[in-house]
């Protein structure tokens, strides 16, 4: 119980910083870290401690998150109305930081019950999936799935997890010899080969951009039992493709069903690493929790997939001396230069991503929030850097370029195979995803009670005293127990169905 005699909890997150993160909201004139409040400090929110001039940076965990608008004095609420951005050099000191990773013995590595799967790769869920090719074909994908359900067929086939419709809204009108085509193309292989799917069928209109027998010719796919594809005007019309769908899926259930859990090592598990709804705590309790975790999956052999790339802008720097190689790093900053002129070509700024929610809990600029978003990724050396929705081959600790909205993001992590995903919050995002189990982090303890049938694991005891590395341990436990079939929030409500949504880069034509 919070002593309320006692003054408001405060965090100075480095000896460098110039303010303070109210753990417990600062009332006018009340004295925290021995500084007078001379306006009222929201939970989550900055305080300054030191005197700030005009133009010098605003420092908060030992780095810079913005530059002062205007004189602040100490005991200043410290937010959008005195802190600006702006791009500044940064020091990338490639790969100065990398160490050669230490890897458990197989003998002494976690395990988890999953299935393994005829290329040596194991899933954590056993799911039949329906793909489309294009937005046409999508409402006689969900026919189908909805056809399976009502019709009862599941009950015979208690090893299959469902069969899934994941539909999304391109596919046509797009630069079939361009970007948006091969990332489409990626993501929707990429999940035919996810190791949670058992097997697939893709479900295309005929004449549409995204042809499939393109797809088939570029990955050198053929027919099979666990591999189908129909077009509706080959078909002819929409109820004999429902109606053709359905008879392969009933000789995909069967053997997808064949299909049991056994023990494999933590090696095999490719964590996809996800923050929505962030607030002032996210940096402080649940992403360098699940940071810890992540170390300790990598010691065990697994991989893990930090994301967003708009999302650990002004945090690079820490990445890129972490990276593996000069070469590792120089992609990254490529990236990252990419995402300076994809965002100047649309009349935007790098600053616009945090959202209301964002700002409202304590997050003020780009620069803030990914240095606390960076931190879900650990300590460990940067092994690789993939494009959006290419297969991920490297293990340790990868980052994935992505966009920072969260369906989209994810979306192109389990393209690349991730198996299974960790998702931290601090407004309540609610979110869920399918083929791939989705583990919900709360920042804090009010947010985690007030919706607690969306979140998995409170982080904001961090708050409290409980160590990020106890934190961390829990956070792994808890992950092996999902991959070998416990579901998680997300997954006893059902989210996922809509949660398929791939990067469209390139003009709708």
């Amino acid at each position: 119980m919070l002593d309320k005699s006692a003054p408001p909890r405060t965090l100075k997150l480095n000896a460098a910083d110039n303010v303070v993160v109210a753990v417990d909201p600062v009332d006018l004139g009340v004295t925290a870290a021995g500084v007078e409040a001379l306006k009222r400090i929201p939970r989550g929110h900055k305080m300054a401690i030191v005197p700030i001039a005009k133009d010098q940076p605003i420092r908060k965990f030992g780095q810079i998150i913005g530059f002062a608008t205007a004189d602040i004095v100490p005991g200043d609420w410290v937010h959008e109305h005195n802190t600006g951005f702006h791009a500044f050099d940064r020091d990338y000191a490639f790969a100065a930081e990398a160490k050669p990773e230490f890897v458990l013995p197989v003998e002494q590595q976690a395990t988890f019950e999953g299935f393994r799967r005829a290329n040596g790769k194991a899933g954590t869920r056993n799911y039949v999936g329906i793909l489309t090719s294009v937005n046409c074909s999508a409402s006689a994908a969900r026919f189908m799935a909805e056809e399976v359900k009502r019709s009862g067929l599941l009950a015979d086939y208690p090893n299959v997890d469902g069969v899934i419709a994941l539909t999304h809204g391109t596919g046509c009108g797009i630069d079939y010899n361009g970007e948006s085509f091969e990332v489409l193309k990626r993501t929707t292989w990429g999940y035919a080969c996810n190791p949670n799917m058992a097997a697939v069928l893709v479900v295309g209109l005929g004449c549409e951009g995204f042809q499939i027998s393109r797809m088939k010719e570029a990955y050198g796919v053929t027919e099979s039992d666990v591999f189908r594809t129909l077009t509706i005007q080959e078909t002819g019309g929409t109820k004999k493709a429902v109606a053709a769908g359905i008879d392969a899926l009933k000789v995909m259930l069967p053997i997808a069903n064949k299909a049991v859990r056994e023990t494999v090592p933590a090696s095999e598990l490719m964590l996809a690493l996800q923050c929505g709804g962030s607030d002032g705590y996210s940096g402080i309790t649940a992403n360098p929790a699940l940071g810890a975790a992540v170390d300790i999956l990598v010691e065990h052999g697994g991989t893990a997939i930090l994301s967003e790339t708009p999302e650990i802008y002004g945090a690079e720097h820490l990445l890129t001396r972490r990276a593996a190689t000069r070469e590792v790093g120089e992609k990254l900053v490529g990236i990252i230069k990419w995402w300076e002129d994809y965002t100047a070509r649309a009349r935007m700024s790098m600053n616009n991503n945090p959202s209301p929610g964002n700002k409202a809990g304590g997050l003020t600029t780009i620069l803030e929030k990914s240095l606390g978003a960076a931190a879900k990724g650990g300590t460990k050396t940067l092994s690789a850097v993939y494009h959006y929705a290419e297969p991920v081959k490297a293990k340790g600790f990868v980052y994935m370029d992505t966009p920072g909205y969260d369906p989209v993001s994810a979306t192109g992590q389990v393209a690349g195979g991730a198996n299974i995903l960790a998702f931290t919050t601090g407004r309540g995002s609610a979110y869920g995803c399918k083929p791939t189990p989705s583990v919900k982090l709360a920042t804090n303890t009010p947010m985690y009670l007030k919706q607690t049938d969306d979140m998995d694991i409170n982080c904001g005891d961090v708050l409290d005293g409980v160590t990020l590395e106890e934190k961390g341990r829990e956070i792994f436990d808890y992950l092996l127990r999902v991959a070998s079939g416990e579901h998680s929030k997300s997954e006893e409500m059902g989210y996922g169905d809509a949660e398929f949504v791939p990067w469209q880069i390139g003009a709708t034509m």
